[in-house]
C-alpha cells in the first residue's frame, strides 16, 4: 500500500470486527500485509479469505460472544495488541424508525464496540498497552435526513473513544477514532445514485473524489504503529477535506 510500506506490525495480534468484506476486509488485509496476525469476525465465513487471515464466527452485539472472540484470539496468541471496531451499518433509518430497528442500529454501531473494547482492554492492560481504533462516520458530526439512529450511534462512538482514552491511557492503551467520509463502495449507486450523481458528490469534496478502503486502511496502519505512540483520544477525519461550504460555489459563479 502506497505510503505505508514502512510500517511493520510483525508480532502484533489484531482483531477486525466486520472484517469479512468491504471496508473491514480491506483494513484486515492491510494489517496482514504489515505483518500482524489478524482475526476477522462475522456470522458467516467468506469463501475468499487469503492465507493467514483467520475467521471466527461471532455476533458481537451479544456481550458473551464478544468476550468469547477476544478470549479465543488472546488465548491462541498469548496477547492482543490491536482492535479495530469496524462493525456497523444500516445508516438509512428515519427518525420515525421503530424502537426495535433503532435499538438494533445502536447495538451494532455502538454497543458492540463497547463490549469488544472492554474485553480487549483487560489483555492490553496486562501487556502494558495496545491500540483500539473505532471506525466512526461523518454522520456522527454532520447528521443528514434519514440517519437519526446511525448518526446518534456514531456520535456516541466518538464520545466513547475519548472517554476510554482518558480512562485507559495510564495503562498504555490508546483509543482513537477515524471519522470516515463519503466512500466509493460496491453499493455507491444505491447510496449516491448513478455515475453523474456520484461525480457530483465527489466534486462536493475539496479533494474532488470519494474515499476508498485504502484511504481508511492507511490511517488504521498508522494508528496501530509506534508512529502514533503519543496519539490517543483523537478523532481523525479521513473525509477528503469535508464537504465544501456552499458559498464557495457562489463565489466561483460570481
Amino acid at each position: 500500500m502506497q505510503g505505508t510500506d514502512h510500517i511493520d506490525l510483525t508480532g502484533k495480534v489484531a482483531i477486525v470486527t466486520g472484517g469479512t468484506r468491504g471496508l473491514g476486509r480491506q483494513i484486515a488485509d492491510a494489517l496482514l500485509r504489515a505483518g500482524a496476525a489478524v482475526t476477522v469476525c462475522g456470522r458467516t465465513e467468506p469463501a475468499d479469505l487469503p492465507e493467514g487471515l483467520v475467521f471466527r464466527a461471532a455476533d458481537i452485539r451479544d456481550p458473551e460472544q464478544a468476550q468469547g472472540l477476544v478470549e479465543a484470539v488472546a488465548g491462541r496468541h498469548g496477547r492482543l495488541d490491536i482492535l479495530v471496531n469496524n462493525a456497523g451499518g444500516s445508516p438509512q433509518a428515519p427518525a420515525t424508525a421503530s424502537p426495535r430497528f433503532f435499538d438494533a442500529i445502536v447495538k451494532l454501531n455502538l454497543h458492540s464496540a463497547m463490549y469488544m473494547s472492554q474485553y480487549a482492554y483487560a489483555h492490553m492492560q496486562e501487556a502494558g498497552g495496545g491500540s483500539i481504533i473505532n471506525i466512526a462516520s461523518v454522520s456522527g458530526i454532520r447528521p443528514s435526513p434519514g440517519t437519526a439512529a446511525y448518526g446518534a450511534a456514531k456520535a456516541g462512538l466518538l464520545s466513547l473513544t475519548q472517554s476510554l482514552a482518558q480512562e485507559w491511557g495510564p495503562d498504555g492503551v490508546r483509543v482513537n477514532a477515524i471519522i470516515v467520509g463519503l466512500m466509493q463502495t460496491e453499493t455507491a449507486e444505491e447510496t449516491y445514485g448513478d455515475t453523474a450523481a456520484q461525480n457530483a458528490v465527489a466534486k462536493s469534496l475539496p479533494l474532488q473524489r470519494m474515499g476508498t478502503g485504502q484511504d481508511i486502511a492507511g490511517a488504521v496502519l498508522w494508528l496501530s504503529s509506534s508512529l502514533a505512540a503519543w496519539v490517543s483520544g483523537a478523532r481523525i477525519n479521513v473525509d477528503g477535506g469535508g464537504e465544501r461550504p456552499y458559498f464557495l460555489d457562489l463565489v466561483k459563479g460570481s
